[in-house]
């Protein structure tokens, strides 16, 4: 739309609506030249996942990104859309779209009133802000150059969304990633092939299968079927061509009698009510509820973790053979742990393969060679037989997509619905009643013990490393945000409340509940502390006596001894959701300081709105070339001295034997207002010693 936006922690969020302002460094533009045209075949997903594998190359992160180039005139206002809502996927604070001639067809295709529009053309003209096919080129920091032309259909996955597979080389793909995602204590064995066990590579891979009997039927599952298929996301549900491209797919996959294997747990989940109205308007959402993609809801679901339990034989299957199943959803993340803890493989894709890997079944497939599955009369059916055309898109988006239906959808949005309206209202004050009985809201610790001055700065002294964690930890991995396991911290503490597993709900829904989220701190089933050898989950070792337990009990052995912590990580550090409980969790962990070789934007900026001081590896350096193990003892000094932003402390890591590593750290306090939030214990107390000064 042209609009700069972008997203900020939830603890930067919550000073601002205090009242306090939002402070931020002038940011570096790297300016994406777009040329050429998208060719026939190729979506705007499949776009902003070469945009993404581009970017993440290039390193974005704390900068703007801004397009421009001859190639905008050919995108639609949703389809730049599409790249501007990935930016956190790629790194950047902003991915931006200047105003041109599709941004007034955006708007008066949304139902703006036409006085609007001509004042948004009116003001951008005289600005210089509206773009044409004529404008010179801006002056950026830096610059990349990306030809449309050479866009190809593409999944990403299995882990990140910046690793993009073009669509002929995911059955390949998929075999050379398979060792690697084999849980620990499986292997790959049998029909010829090499061993492997716990991601030890082979030579040779192949896929393991097991019978499984679902409504009274056998059917055969396996290392690459696919369980989770979703039409979901802000990002991509946001588009009318995929959508609709979706739905005819749809069509014509019914009218050759064809069904989504009875394995694979299907849903759709649009940002939008209009979505579903012009979905219906076209005559396509019921060919899309006959493949079972059904509305679930409007919103987060299984992008997030939502998706709900898999079939019990499926799940039966996937644990106790250890099988690697996949997902397939039109998301933005694929995070691991995060789309659901029994998936090992997550791929992202536009709607449109979402609904043609669901009919296929598996992700191990070469889907221009290989038949999806078969029609009702026998004969095998391929994706060029169910695929659109650009006309048909083109036509049908016309014909069903009206101004009306967002005016009338958006006319009473602010009023909520039955439920929103029959919240209780408190009948005097503006104070919160805190339920001491309520496993969803209680009063976090945050404030307890502060005073009206902060004491002054230390340094620390005999810390133990909590997790020793490698490359790429996501705020998932820190903070998961789905399903909470009943055996874990987060779970028993539930069932200690009275609380049945079967109405644990998630992580994300008891945000509100500190003693839940602490519990549920470092706990992602797939994270891999390095401290540990084979073992995933939310666990590390309590150095003093060598057990190993969980990390949420380990924390709290230290904090009765009085034992400082650090966590100790590697490159992009924080990556993924905003997620203001990773910082927040961390905090209450009592870990003090993160020693990290570069952090994503907004978990650092968390981490200094709680006091947890983030510090940074010099270039080149890291856990690895430093021989650091997570056992040692840490001091950091230069601290209590006073800090600057961009400063440099002193760490030293002294092993068991008593050698001692010493190495300097940058300080990721980037400006002094940060220093003055680290000096005050995080963002939350300095704002409240100011409201309590004034």
């Amino acid at each position: 739309l042209g609009v700069v936006g972008w997203g900020v922690g939830g603890i930067e969020a919550e000073a601002v609506l205090l009242g306090q302002p939002y402070y931020m460094l002038l940011p570096e533009v790297v300016g994406v030249k777009l040329t050429g045209a998208l060719p026939e075949g190729a979506t705007a997903t499949d776009l902003v996942l070469r945009v993404t594998e581009l970017l993440r190359r290039h390193g974005v992160v704390g900068r703007f990104v801004e397009y421009y180039g001859a190639g905008l005139s050919g995108l639609t206002l949703p389809d730049k859309a599409t790249l501007a809502n990935m930016s956190p996927e790629y790194g950047a604070t902003v991915g931006f779209f200047p105003i041109d001639a599709e941004t007034l067809v955006y708007l008066r295709g949304t139902g703006r009133s036409e006085g609007m529009i001509e004042r948004v053309e009116r003001v951008a003209r005289e600005q210089g802000l509206f773009r044409t096919d004529d404008t010179p080129d801006p002056e950026y920091t830096s610059t990349l150059e990306l030809d449309l032309s050479t866009i190809e259909p593409s999944v990403a996955g299995p882990k990140r969304p910046q690793d993009r597979i073009d669509l002929t080389d995911v059955r390949p793909a998929f075999a050379r990633d398979l060792p690697a995602l084999v849980p620990s204590g499986f292997s790959l064995d049998g029909n010829g092939g090499g061993g492997s066990a716990g991601g030890t590579a082979v030579a040779t891979t192949h896929r393991r299968a097991v019978e499984i009997e679902m409504d009274g039927r056998t059917m055969e599952i396996g290392d690459g079927t696919i369980v989770v298929a979703a039409i979901t996301s802000c990002t991509n549900t946001s588009n009318p061509s995929v959508m609709v491209g979706a739905g005819l797919m749809a069509k014509k996959a019914r009218a050759l009698g064809m069904e989504v294997m009875p394995w694979v747990k299907t849903s759709m989940a649009p940002g939008s009510q209009v979505v579903t109205d012009y979905l219906e308007a076209a005559g396509l959402m019921k060919y899309l509820e006959e493949l079972r993609f059904n509305l679930v809801g409007y919103g987060c679901t299984t992008c997030i973790g939502n998706s709900g339990p898999l079939p019990g034989p499926v799940a039966d299957a996937v644990s106790e053979h250890g099988l690697v199943v996949a997902s397939i959803l039109s998301g933005n993340r694929n995070y691991e742990a995060r789309i659901h803890m029994l998936v090992r493989a997550n791929y992202l894709a536009s709607p449109m393969l979402v609904v043609a890997f669901a009919l296929a079944g598996r992700i191990d497939i070469d889907l221009y060679n290989e038949p999806l599955g078969r029609s009702a009369d026998g004969r095998s059916v391929f994706l060029a037989d169910i695929w659109p055309t650009p006309e048909e898109v083109r036509d049908t988006v016309a014909s069903s997509l009206k101004p009306e239906m967002f005016r009338e959808r958006y006319a009473s949005v602010f009023d909520g619905d039955e439920h929103w309206r029959a919240l209780p209202l408190p009948e005097e004050g503006n104070l919160y009643e805190w339920d001491p009985e309520s496993t969803y809201i209680r009063n976090p610790p945050f404030f307890q013990d502060m005073g009206p001055e902060p004491p002054p700065l230390a340094d620390v002294h005999g810390a133990h490393a909590l997790a020793l964690l490698g490359h790429t930890t996501t705020t998932d991995h820190i903070s998961p945000a789905g399903a909470i396991p009943r055996d874990e911290p987060a779970g028993r503490y539930l069932q200690d409340q009275g609380v049945p597993p079967i109405r644990f709900n998630t992580f994300g829904s008891r945000r509100g509940n500190h003693e839940v989220m602490m519990r549920g701190t470092f706990g992602n089933v797939r994270l891999r502390n390095l401290m540990l050898e084979d073992k995933e989950g939310g666990y590390t070792v309590h150095v003093p006596s060598g057990e190993m337990t969980t990390i949420f009990e380990a924390s709290e052995r230290y904090r009765a001894a009085g034992t400082p912590l650090v966590v100790i990580a590697g490159r992009e550090y924080g990556t993924g959701s905003s997620r203001d409980w990773a910082a927040k969790g961390t905090y209450l962990l009592g870990v003090r300081a993160v020693i990290a070789e570069s952090y994503e934007r907004i978990h650092r900026s968390n981490l200094v709105g709680m006091g947890v001081l983030p510090l940074e590896f010099a270039e080149g350096e890291g856990a690895e070339t430093l021989g650091l193990t997570g056992f040692e003892v840490y001091d950091v000094t230069g601290i209590a001295g006073g800090l600057e932003p961009g400063g440099e402390v002193a760490v030293r890591a002294t092993r068991r034997d008593g050698s001692v590593v010493d190495f300097a750290a940058t300080v990721r306090l980037d400006s002094e207002v940060e220093v003055e939030y680290y000096r005050n214990g995080g963002i939350l107390h300095t704002v409240l010693r100011r409201l309590a000064a004034e």
